[in-house]
């Protein structure tokens, strides 16, 4: 290991990913472990910060682990067609957009609720009524 090396507290700290999940992605392979110390202590290089930067950015564009791992299968060959990266950025942007979807008429019927409200007593409260409306449930959303 380089003189470089870090500790995980020292990598959490530079990335803003907690320790445990450090440790969750080195039990799941998805980073590489980390040289050790003579005191056993996890020593990280630049390379693993890179690596947990690509990771999280992915977590954050909401990729599933089984997309990142692909990805970072993917980016190990740079000299290799993009066209599984883009098929798999394409698969994410169609869940995003059938996500939003869900959400936009979640949005409207939470509206469409909350504009029903007369602001009389609980118990004429046409919030209250339309949640308890099993008769509804699942029917807009």
């Amino acid at each position: 290991m380089a003189a470089t090396a870090i500790t995980i507290g020292q990598l959490a700290k530079q990335t803003g990913c907690k320790i445990p999940t450090i440790r969750y992605y080195e039990k799941i392979g998805l980073m590489p472990a980390p040289d050790r110390s003579p005191g056993n202590t996890r020593l990280y290089g630049s390379d693993h910060t890179a690596r947990l930067v690509f990771i999280q950015h992915c977590r954050e564009l909401g990729f599933s682990q089984a997309q990142i791992r692909d990805l970072l299968d993917l980016s190990s060959g740079p000299d290799s067609s993009c066209e599984s990266v883009t098929r798999i950025a394409r698969e994410q942007l169609a869940s995003v957009e059938h996500r939003i979807a869900r959400l936009t008429v979640l949005k409207d019927e939470l509206e469409r609720m909350i504009q029903s409200c007369t602001g009389n007593r609980v118990g004429q409260c046409e919030i209250v009524a339309a949640l308890a409306d099993h008769e509804n449930v699942g029917a807009t959303h």
